[in-house]
């Protein structure tokens, strides 16, 4: 919709409005009072409530048409979006001292120099996700003060190169042959597990079977026996054997929920993982999780003897940022992050990649301009 038409243009009048942008100053000052006008004040408008934790702040322009004829000035920039309906509103109707005054094209330059002041690189990261301890870990790094100095565009590109370079330095993941999947019920281990054995079979070609395991009580195997049939992975009652039946191949464990309350009711799960000498523990978390239920399931595991995590319903979570602190300590080593509920594909296994792309958009584009606005908008 375009911007309303002014009632009154006459000499002297000001007009205050709200736009997002300098670009749309200069254009809304432009079409609607003409080269003659005059910036008296810029001010920054910070979103109330809610709209706080994802809205841009806003420009509070104040400019004024003079009392004389003026001087011939240069045409504001090339055309832009036009500004909404809502924004113009005449004000007071005498200008201010001359003193005060400025061209437009001085205005433009003073707007975008209040802009940056809410680009800064830590506040975006917060806004993604990152955690405390993480923004503090990028803070005290040899890299920080010249991450500060770049465009946004180009900060947001190089905080993932380093993400990336502080998690290249783990070793080499070693492949999985005799795994127990480990959770928290509800937390997918048994569709996790359906994921991992789809991409051994599909992508990888491997063999092996699936041995299922029950303690005090009878436990629900949900769609898994089905989908072993269909991959043609036998799935075999413990007792069974619980080594690859051929040379490199697997044999996957599907084991009893964890208990969160009570760390003694998964002493039958712990005696079993150590008197079968199962030594890689895939640890299964719901990322949708609350932030305290998360770290104690996480703490669950490594008390178990985890080595190894996969997050899953990633597609409930909007911010994926807090996961850096699990993955980026080294404890565990990621497998893979589960983004749907279906037992075939909705999986990311380049995890730190994956991370990457949703904590830091920017950084999976190539710098076409150097308009750090841009790339603000996009974190």
């Amino acid at each position: 919709m375009p911007p309303p038409i002014l009632q009154s243009t006459a000499p002297g009048t000001c007009y205050k409005f709200t736009v997002a942008n300098a670009h749309e100053a200069a254009q809304f000052i432009r079409d609607r009072l003409g080269d003659s006008a005059r910036v008296l004040s810029v001010r920054t408008v910070e979103p109330s409530g809610l709209r706080g934790l994802w809205a841009s702040p806003k420009l509070e322009v104040i400019a004024a048409l003079p009392s004389e004829a003026p001087a011939q000035v240069s045409p504001v920039g090339a055309s832009l979006l036009a500004i909404s309906e809502e924004n113009a509103a005449p004000v007071a109707s005498k200008l201010a001292p001359a003193s005060t005054t400025t061209t437009i094209a001085h205005a433009s330059t003073r707007m975008r120099a209040t802009h940056p002041a809410r680009l800064e690189l830590s506040p975006l990261l917060r806004r993604s996700g990152f955690s405390e301890s993480i923004i503090s870990l990028l803070e005290r790094s040899a890299t920080w003060a010249e991450l500060q100095a770049m465009p946004l565009h180009r900060a947001l590109v190089e905080t993932g190169r380093y993400m990336q370079a502080v998690v290249s330095a783990r070793p080499a993941p070693v492949p999985l042959t005799r795994a127990a999947f480990i959770g928290l019920a509800g937390s997918g281990r048994t569709t996790a597990l359906c994921k991992w054995l789809s991409t051994e079979v599909s992508r990888r070609a491997r063999s092996g079977h699936v041995v299922t395991v029950e303690f005090d009580q009878p436990v629900s195997r949900g769609p898994l026996p089905v989908f072993c049939e269909a991959l043609g992975v036998p799935v075999a009652h413990y007792p069974a054997s619980t080594h690859p039946a051929t040379p490199g191949g697997f044999v996957y464990f599907d084991l009893p929920g964890l208990s969160l309350r009570d760390p003694a009711a998964n002493a039958a799960l712990a005696d079993f993982l150590d008197r079968e000498q199962i030594e890689q523990r895939v640890l299964v978390l719901n990322a949708a999780y609350g932030p305290a239920a998360l770290r104690a399931g996480y703490a669950r595991g490594r008390e178990l003897g985890a080595t190894h995590v996969v997050f899953t319903h990633l597609d409930e979570l909007a911010q994926w940022g807090g996961l850096w602190d699990y993955l980026i300590d080294g404890g565990l080593e990621p497998l893979f992050l589960a983004t749907g509920p279906s037992l075939t594909g909705e999986c990311e296994d380049e995890v730190f990649d994956a991370l990457t792309r949703r904590t830091l958009p920017a950084a999976s584009e190539p710098a076409l301009a150097d308009d750090s606005e841009t790339a603000g908008e996009a974190a």
